[in-house]
């Protein structure tokens, strides 16, 4: 591994470290936070995307498709071992993470995916007994 070049200003550092080091739970009521207080939402990729006004300058939004949908379980039905297991696999979070997101109905399982993706993750947890929603 070779050393960057660019050179990070401690307070930086400090809390970049931070925000690695929270839990799912923290990390999830930071976004939370960022969306609510200051209109800053997570885009698909990863990347900080800021908010529009909300003085309606822009075209009405009514006109505009849906193309990124939440798939939101909203319960996990009479074989939850069966829905945590997809749950893991879906989503890459160890087993006792996938237990947690599974337990805290209604659970966002996967956010911002196209139609074609949230339908199959959709008609996975629908597979293995649970109760689910696109948003």
């Amino acid at each position: 591994m070779s050393e960057s070049a660019t050179a990070f200003a401690e307070e930086i550092k400090t809390l970049g470290e931070k925000i690695v080091g929270l839990t799912l739970k923290q990390a999830k009521e930071l976004s939370d936070y960022l969306k609510e207080v200051h209109g800053i939402e997570a885009a698909a990729g990863g990347a900080v995307v800021m908010a529009a006004p909300a003085d309606g300058g822009g075209a009405p939004a009514a006109a505009v498709e849906q193309t990124e949908f939440d798939v939101v379980m909203t319960s996990f039905g009479d074989k939850k071992l069966d829905v945590v297991k997809v749950v893991k696999n879906l989503t890459g979070l160890s087993l006792m993470d996938a237990k947690k997101l599974v337990e805290g109905v209604p659970a966002k399982i996967k956010e911002q995916v196209s139609k074609e993706d949230a339908e199959k993750v959709k008609a996975e947890l629908t597979e293995a007994g649970a109760t689910v929603e696109l948003k």
